[in-house]
C-alpha cells in the first residue's frame, strides 16, 4: 500500500517537523518512506509545505499528482492546495484558522481545533504533533509505539518536552479515533 501525505501551512507551525518525524516512524516501522520540503521565498510566517510519501514498496517518484492526505494548518494553505487532494482523500484541517467549509463532497473532512488543544495541553508548539496524533488515531498510518519512539529519540533529554508531545500525540489519538474509517 502507498499513502501520500501534504502537510502545509505558515514557517514556524511545525510543518517541515511533522512531515519528517512521520517519515521518520514510517522507516521505523520497516516502510519506505520519502520526505520532500518546499519552502516559500519568505522565512519564518511564508508558505511551509513538505510531501511525505509512505509504501510498502519501494517509491519510484516522492512526488504524486494529488494527495491521499492533505493537512492544513492555515486558510492559505487550504487554499493553495485544496485542489490537490484526491477525491476519496483525507483533508485534515486546523479548525481555529481554517473556518472554510469543505465546498466537496468526495473528500472526508477532519476539522480539529489544534489551536486550542495546544494551548489547553499548555504549549501551542505542539499543534504539529497533535495532528500527527489525528493521523495515526484516524488512519493507522504509524503505530502510537513508533511514534513515541520517534518523539522519544528527539526529545530524550529534555524530559518534560518529551512528556508534553506524548500527552499531545496521545490527545490527538483520542480525537482521531472519532474519524476512523
Amino acid at each position: 500500500m502507498k499513502t501520500s501525505f501534504v502537510f502545509s501551512g505558515a514557517g514556524g507551525q511545525g510543518i517541515m517537523s511533522a512531515g519528517i518525524t512521520l517519515a521518520q516512524a514510517a522507516i521505523d516501522m520497516g516502510k519506505h518512506a520519502t520526505y520532500l520540503p518546499e519552502y516559500g521565498p519568505e522565512q519564518r510566517g511564508g508558505s511551509a509545505k513538505c510531501t511525505v510519501v509512505v509504501s510498502d514498496d519501494p517509491i519510484v517518484s516522492p512526488l504524486p499528482r494529488q494527495c491521499d492526505n492533505l493537512i492544513v494548518m492555515n486558510a492559505q494553505a487550504y487554499e493553495k492546495f485544496f485542489e490537490d487532494l484526491k477525491p476519496g482523500g483525507v483533508l485534515l484541517t486546523n479548525l481555529n484558522r481554517v473556518a472554510e467549509a469543505n465546498d466537496r463532497d468526495d473528500v472526508r473532512l477532519l476539522p480539529v481545533p489544534v489551536d486550542d488543544i495546544a494551548l489547553e495541553l499548555g504549549n501551542p508548539k505542539t499543534a504539529n504533533i497533535i495532528l500527527l496524533g489525528v493521523l495515526t488515531g484516524a488512519t493507522g498510518i504509524v503505530s502510537r509505539e513508533i511514534f513515541v519512539q520517534s518523539l522519544t529519540e528527539k526529545f530524550g533529554k529534555k524530559p518534560e518536552v518529551l512528556d508534553m508531545n506524548i500527552r499531545a500525540l496521545d490527545k490527538g489519538i483520542e480525537i482521531g479515533k472519532q474519524y476512523k474509517a
